[in-house]
Parts: C-alpha cells; structure tokens; sequence
C-alpha cells in the first residue's frame, strides 16, 4: 500500500519545488535596477529581410520543360 503513495504524490512534489523556487525568486533573490547602468555599446541585431521565394508551379499544372526549366 505504502508503495502507491511515492507515484502518486510525485506530481504534487514537483508542483511545490516549483513555487517555493518562484517564491524563493521573488523574496530573496535581488531585484535587477530599473534603469540600465549603462548604455549598450552597439546597436541591437536587426535581422535582414528573408529573400522573395520564387512563385512554385501550381499543383494541377503538368510538369512541361517550361515549368521545370524555371
């Protein structure tokens, strides 16, 4: 009987090591400053544009040398 009582409480374990860990982040750890100390150096990464996919042929079209040749 014992042995059913481990598989069935490990769900609730799991759910209190999980909010004493938040609990433990909001109460103990150290707030991060509200504003930054200082400026960051460069410019943040903006990704470039993808590239313009070229147009598929269309699925009911038969494959002729015109499409394939694209």
């Amino acid at each position: 009987m014992y042995v059913l009582i481990v598989p069935a409480s490990v769900p609730f374990v799991l759910l209190a090591a999980v909010m004493g860990l938040s609990w433990w982040e909001d109460h103990v750890l150290p707030t991060p400053p509200a504003e930054p100390l200082e400026a960051p150096a460069e410019a943040p990464f903006t990704p470039a544009a993808p590239n313009q996919l070229a147009e598929l042929p269309r699925a009911d079209t038969a494959l002729t040398s015109e499409v394939v040749g694209r």
